[in-house]
């Protein structure tokens, strides 16, 4: 079995407070475990305004399936964030 972690380092320039982020982080958790079946936590910065830090988990028994869900993922958010990636980490257990 193999698990895989994607980490998203995010920027929210339009966030104006916390509840600006939590809105967008609720709505950004909602679309990705709807469309794909993981777990998703915010990990760091809950008390910043403009950044998160999102962990998403996935397992199956091929790696290359998870390798595939999380690109997905990435690209989901990317395509559809009100704000920036600023870094995007892939580990793999």
């Amino acid at each position: 079995m193999v698990i895989g972690c994607l980490v998203l380092d995010i920027f929210l320039p339009y966030a104006a407070s916390l509840k600006d982020k939590r809105k967008v982080l609720n709505h950004l958790r909602d679309r990705i475990r709807s469309r794909h079946n993981v777990a998703l936590a915010e990990l760091e910065y809950q008390d910043k305004w403009q950044r998160a830090r999102i962990g998403i988990v996935t397992l199956n028994n091929e790696q290359a399936v998870i390798d595939q869900v999380l690109h997905r993922i990435a690209a989901d958010v990317r395509d559809n964030l009100d704000g920036e990636i600023l870094k995007t980490d892939f580990f793999y257990f």
